[in-house]
């Protein structure tokens, strides 16, 4: 929205400006099939590879939401094993290796035997967490905030997208205008000197015209250079922006500048119906569902667990014989089960919990006064959006006057010029004149249409646009 506003100022401190009221559509070039507003609108949705980027945010999100409502199911585990391993043990108990705890049930001998002997273990275990105190259902709200999310940053990088897109589309067409205003404008100063020329020739005019003349001719020709290079240089802008870079683009005019739009019927502040501030709203809503995931982690669990294993050895079970038999050792000789209910709960994890759980109320109200921010930003820019169209559009209504005035002091200054009554640098003052009132005469036209669009920007809207537009 603010490059907008930038590009809408431009037309009254340069001679690429907007279009003219009143000039009516001027013919396309011919190198090329031009396309309409829509058909690039529907390129640049399509293809622009951030978008694209923000589709994929999306369907990742999607897929972690998935991963969050299977935490409902009961977890199983399988496991099947086949060991080589000597069977020393001795009484007492151990720490586990971070974790790891290796078996160490065997015989208890007077000396260490380290022949090996195959064994086998397989176990499973279900176990179902049915009182989690809302853990996992927050996590699925969490989960979910993550999906709205995602959601609202593709709608506003759409929308503003599309606002950019619109923009870089009429800045194109006031590039085209504004070339073939520069190619009447050197046509116009080259008839000019030909005709200065043949006077000098004849000694009806003095020499000083000659070189006048030619530097109006020279200025006109720079002009025009400068018109085209900005003209070429905003094809690739646009084209970038439909996602492939097209140098030969030619756009439609769709009647843009042939009338001025009418007074949009929009409000005077901003609904909760704009991408920007249901960004910001879905934010909230994201941090609030962290905040309360992040509470429930201080509560138990309580899970029904059940298991079943068993094992094989090569170790006989009485007289601790050794038998090498690989059938033996991996054959199953025992066998068990046992079902219970499991509550666990890390007290001391309640005090960093708190710490987390105030970290994430911060981090909401934090988000809560950013979105108070932006509304107020996106009120101020809807309120001066709409002073620049009414301004922008009484404007265009004065420059057909302006260019009928700078028509005629050209015309009555031509015509004392050629009477030998005035002056050449007279003459090209008019000329300058009316080359300044032709293009303020595409600034002010294309002003009212830019300033609409900003208005619908900051609505959140872009049918206040596109509906006037079509």
């Amino acid at each position: 929205m603010n490059h907008l506003r930038r590009v809408c100022r431009f037309g009254r401190q340069s001679a690429i400006g907007p279009l003219l009221v009143g000039m009516g559509v001027l013919a396309m070039p011919a190198c090329g099939q031009s396309i309409t507003l829509n058909q690039v609108l529907e390129q640049s949705v399509r293809q622009y590879p951030f978008l694209r980027a923000k589709q994929a945010e999306i369907s990742s999100s999607q897929s972690r939401l998935k991963g969050a409502r299977i935490e409902f199911l009961p977890s199983l585990i399988v496991q099947d094993q086949y060991t080589y391993s000597t069977s020393n043990a001795v009484n007492g108990s151990f720490f586990p290796n971070e974790g790891t705890a290796i078996s160490t049930s065997g015989g208890i001998r007077s000396q260490n035997y380290y022949q090996p002997a195959p064994g086998s273990y397989t176990s499973a275990v279900i176990e179902w967490r049915a009182i989690t105190f809302g853990r996992i259902k927050a996590n699925v709200s969490l989960a979910r905030a993550e999906v709205q999310r995602a959601q609202a940053d593709y709608e506003n990088e759409l929308f503003q997208h599309q606002v950019r897109t619109i923009d870089a589309y009429l800045l194109l067409l006031i590039n085209q205008k504004l070339v073939q205003i520069q190619e009447r404008n050197l046509e116009r100063a080259q008839t000019f000197k030909r005709v200065v020329d043949s006077g000098v020739r004849s000694g009806m005019r003095a020499g000083v015209d000659s070189s006048l003349a030619g530097a109006e001719a020279v200025r006109a020709r720079l002009l025009l250079l400068e018109s085209q290079q900005n003209e070429r240089v905003q094809r690739l802008r646009l084209s970038e922006f439909t996602g492939q870079l097209q140098p030969g683009m030619q756009v439609d005019s769709l009647g843009f500048y042939s009338k001025l739009p009418t007074h949009p019927s929009g409000t005077d502040s901003v609904s909760a119906k704009n991408p920007v501030l249901r960004l910001f709203q879905s934010q909230i809503t994201l941090s609030s569902a962290r905040s309360l995931a992040t509470q429930r982690t201080m509560f138990p669990t309580i899970s029904l667990l059940g298991s079943g294993w068993a094992r094989g050895s090569g170790f006989a079970n009485q007289g601790d014989v050794y038998r090498p038999n690989l059938a033996m050792g991996f054959g199953y000789q025992a066998y068990n089960y046992l079902f219970g209910v499991v509550a666990r709960w890390n007290l001391t994890n309640i005090l960093r919990v708190k710490q987390d759980y105030q970290g994430d109320q911060y981090q909401v109200e934090r988000f809560r006064q950013l979105f108070n921010e932006q509304q107020l930003r996106v009120n101020r820019q809807l309120q001066e959006a709409d002073l620049q169209y009414q301004v922008a559009l009484e404007q265009a209504r004065q420059t057909p006057i302006q260019l009928q005035a700078a028509r005629q002091a050209y015309n009555q200054a031509n015509a004392r010029y050629q009477s030998g009554l005035t002056d050449l640098p007279t003459l090209l003052q008019s000329v300058l004149t009316l080359n300044r009132a032709e293009v303020d005469g595409y600034v002010a036209a294309s002003n009212v249409w830019r300033y609409l669009l900003l208005k619908a920007a900051a609505e959140g809207d872009l049918s206040l646009f596109t509906n006037q537009a079509n």
